[in-house]
């Protein structure tokens, strides 16, 4: 990993929270190279012990938040609420859920219910 060119980006946030290092470096590579997305940044949410993407999509202005965890790691309630607190509270966030096998799913969740488009 500290090979890799993305590791300059995410050296402080991975050295930091080592336990969910792969799941960062894995969305973090997905979303910048396989995706495009632009003004990407890796940001620290101390509250949930892991690091966060901030960027937007190829193309568009609206600012999106991705939060990496690992397939195997337990989510509650408790820990997306502190999410999207020390995010300022977006309207939604996405969970980029990886596997050992290198596969990433996105989930967008919202605060409170939300009607999902017809």
């Amino acid at each position: 990993m500290e090979n890799h060119p993305s590791y300059s980006a995410l050296s402080d946030v991975v050295e930091k929270y080592p336990r969910t290092a792969g799941s960062l470096f894995q969305a973090y590579n997905d979303i910048l190279y396989a995706q495009q997305w632009q003004d990407v940044e890796v940001l620290d949410l101390e509250g949930c012990e892991r690091g966060a993407i901030q960027g937007c999509k190829k193309d568009t202005e609206t600012i999106l938040h991705v939060v990496p965890c690992s397939l195997a790691e337990t989510v509650s309630f408790a820990w997306l609420q502190t999410a999207f607190t020390l995010l300022s509270d977006p309207p939604e966030i996405y969970l980029a859920i990886t596997s050992e096998d290198a596969s990433i799913v996105y989930y967008k969740i919202s605060r409170g219910i939300v009607k999902p488009p017809v």
